[in-house]
């Protein structure tokens, strides 16, 4: 359930934000659009939520009652990781999923124009929206 989530989650981000993009470019339409090939690159996402927690009990340690945190790092410092952990990985899914579109001739995107892009798959400067979607990921796949 939880990578239909975040596979449709992630579709509905890519069409308001190549929307909001055509809109920046002065076209009212705001047409969006997305691949079905994204679906399970985003479905994905649902992996995020359990390494965030791995990670919590390396730097915490075991929780003494699952689910109520009563020792282990503050919440903000609790997100931050979490966000920057899973920008990461995000970062490199699309890495390795776009290399392997990319050979196989079918890859949706191509970011080669941009300056701070890397081998065309990533942009860096996506960083803080690949930080809040993994959080988002994070927050859908916790959801009952």
């Amino acid at each position: 359930m939880n990578f239909i989530r975040c596979g449709i989650a992630g579709w509905c981000l890519e069409v308001v934000f190549t929307a909001l993009d055509s809109l920046a470019r002065g076209n009212w339409k705001m047409m969006g659009q997305t691949s079905l090939i994204m679906f399970p690159i985003y479905g994905l996402g649902a992996l995020l939520s359990p390494m965030g927690r791995l990670v919590d009990w390396w730097v915490d340690g075991p929780e003494e009652n699952p689910g109520v945190r009563t020792t282990g790092s503050k919440p903000v410092a609790r997100y931050i990781r979490h966000g920057l952990l899973y920008m990461v990985l995000i970062f490199l899914m699309e890495y390795l999923s776009g290399r392997w579109l990319m050979g196989l001739g079918v890859c949706p995107w191509d970011y080669s124009i941009w300056p701070d892009n890397i081998d065309g798959v990533i942009r860096l400067g996506f960083a803080p929206l690949w930080f809040g979607t993994g959080l988002l990921f994070e927050w859908l796949s916790e959801r009952p």
